[in-house]
């Protein structure tokens, strides 16, 4: 049976020469055999500890972030499984990997529609640019679930104040593409607590 799993995973989110204390959700979806992991935050060692023994279909990165992406190499290394990327973040990436790994690059293209399959269940990916260009969704319908990495959160729209952010780009896809959804779809976040479609429609204005 079909399960979604956290690990949250502190770190340091850097951008534009500051930097902040955050904490990660990291989403294991799958089963008892086979996992997609969205997201590889700060530190491989507690994501893989999480996935156990299991198989890993794909590790699927909703934006280019550093706090997104730190442990999306390691983690491959670790498990053999492909990187998922929506391209348009190539720049946030490169600012990742670029000198420390040059050789380092994502493995497919994360592109809107894109469909990724495990354990019975699929996630399409909805392209959800604002925070930043590349940002994408993965909408479970048989979970009743959308994992909004940092486009949508409990109380609102993520952040837009930064390089490569623009805040009436986020508002439509926020409204275009996630409020399209049913309005119970359980909304699972980047970072902070779960919340509901029909929750945040009052909260984007």
């Amino acid at each position: 049976m079909t399960r979604i799993d956290r690990v949250v995973v502190p770190g340091v989110f850097s951008l534009d020469g500051q930097d902040f204390d955050v904490e990660n959700n990291v989403w294991l979806v799958g089963d008892d055999e086979e996992v997609l992991v969205v997201d590889a935050p700060h530190d491989a060692a507690p994501i893989l500890s999480a996935i156990g023994g299991r198989r890993v279909g794909g590790i699927v990165l909703t934006h280019g972030h550093n706090d997104h992406i730190t442990a999306a190499v390691a983690l491959r290394d670790a498990t053999g499984a492909p990187i998922w990327f929506n391209s348009e973040d190539r720049m946030l990436w490169d600012q990742v990997y670029g000198a420390s790994r040059p050789d380092a690059t994502p493995d497919e293209e994360l592109g809107d529609g894109t469909r990724l399959s495990v354990a019975g269940t699929t996630l399409i990916a909805l392209h959800t640019p604002g925070h930043s260009p590349g940002s994408t969704c993965l909408h479970a319908p048989d979970l009743g679930t959308v994992f909004t990495g940092d486009t949508l959160f409990c109380g609102g729209p993520g952040a837009t104040g930064r390089s490569y952010s623009d805040h009436p780009t986020i508002l439509r896809s926020i409204r275009e593409r996630l409020f399209a959804l049913p309005a119970d779809t359980v909304v699972k976040t980047g970072h902070g607590d779960d919340t509901s479609i029909a929750a945040e429609m009052p909260n984007v204005v």
